[in-house]
């Protein structure tokens, strides 16, 4: 499932942003490639003590600059969006193999002085990881850190760059990549790792199109009150046991601002059956299994919209924990993908998600949903 709902994200978000650049010229389309080197980030204890020297990775992406054929990207400072491809040498064949990632991206400018150029992209995909936990028919117990092959696959970097001419740019950075199936299957402990890039930039015709500039009327600062329904699943503490549905509703209040972003603010609640049968079948707590099975959390957040595609950061605190708690708090990140929006009517907005959420740098679902907002 993990594969498949990533591999949803791909696909709904290329649809999205295939209307953005239905150009008639070359102009702003462009290729990268990045050479990557780096280090495997053992976050736990847990993780397995084998270490390689170093990850190294081969990036490929292709380019697309915006240049204001919608708001969005005007208001946006036109960012440049892309489909990436990356191979990942995880350093130890024989435990943790390597890792074929494809990816959207997009990339945010933070600072421009003439040719330079600071920049910060990130990244949501598939990744086919080629060693995973096996028990059966191969033997691997020592890669604790996936449980899979399909999994998520996230990269977060940020780059300075130097524009030689309008076909050429160099540039070097740092990044960090995240690959997990956020427990869909155990043991998923995941795989961080955190590195330095160099790599080139080519365009055709030239990587700075003419822009669109036009006067734009802001968008109201409007107050909405929205809900999501959410389903996950997960195995339990074992590996190679029966999946676990998780049931999630979250209900907020969220308020646009600068026209391109809504803060919001509420609650979070998720019931989690895999909790119910392990308390269940281990005898504890009798009576009160399903009372120990559910959580619930104050929430804050702040989502970045682009068009019909909005990218959430969200921040909960518990308020009450099951049984086995992880933490005080948690992360929730992933996309929305929106159906309606309106800026009239009841219904104001419709949308389908697809979120990651984890305590600290371990992953604990991936949650897939439909939200209204009214």
């Amino acid at each position: 499932m993990s594969g498949k709902t990533t591999l949803l994200t791909v696909y709904l978000l290329l649809l999205s942003l295939a209307q953005l650049y239905a150009q008639n010229s070359w102009d702003g389309i462009g290729l990268e490639t990045n050479v990557m080197r780096g280090k495997i980030f053992r976050h736990t204890k847990k993780f397995p003590v084998q270490l390689p020297k170093s990850v190294n990775g081969f990036e490929l992406n292709a380019l697309f600059q915006t240049y204001g054929t919608k708001d969005w990207q005007q208001r946006r400072g036109f960012p440049l969006v892309g489909f990436g491809m990356m191979y990942t040498d995880y350093g130890i064949d024989s435990i943790y193999g390597k890792c074929i990632s494809i990816y959207p991206n997009l990339e945010i400018p933070i600072v421009k002085y003439k040719k330079f150029q600071w920049t910060f992209k990130v990244s949501f995909g598939l990744g086919y990881v080629t060693k995973d936990y096996q028990r059966y028919p191969t033997f691997d117990t020592i890669n604790t850190a996936i449980g899979s092959h399909f999994n998520n696959f996230s990269l977060f970097a940020t780059d300075l760059r130097y524009r030689v001419n309008q076909h050429l740019d160099v540039q070097v950075g740092g990044n960090f990549t995240h690959t997990s199936n956020a427990a869909f299957r155990t043991p998923n402990l995941g795989i961080n790792s955190y590195g330095t890039h160099i790599g080139i930039r080519y365009f055709p015709t030239t990587s700075q199109p003419e822009k669109q500039v036009k006067e734009l009327t802001p968008l109201k600062n409007r107050w909405l009150m929205q809900a999501r329904l959410g389903l996950a699943a997960r195995e339990n503490f074992s590996a190679d046991g029966p999946m676990y549905p998780i049931y999630i509703v979250s209900a907020f209040v969220s308020k646009r601002y600068r026209s391109k972003n809504k803060v919001f603010a509420g609650l979070d609640y998720s019931y989690h059956t895999n909790m119910y049968a392990f308390l269940r079948n281990n005898e504890i707590l009798p009576g009160k299994e399903k009372a120990n099975s559910w959580k619930s959390a104050v929430i804050v957040g702040n989502e970045f919209l682009l068009g019909r595609v909005g990218i959430m950061m969200q921040l909960g605190f518990y308020i009450k924990n099951y049984a086995i708690p992880e933490d005080f708090f948690y992360q929730k990140l992933g996309g929305n993908l929106y159906l309606i929006q309106r800026e009239e009517g009841f219904l104001k907005e419709l949308s389908a998600s697809i979120l990651l959420k984890a305590h600290k740098a371990d992953a604990e679902l991936v949650e897939v949903g439909l939200g209204v907002g009214l």
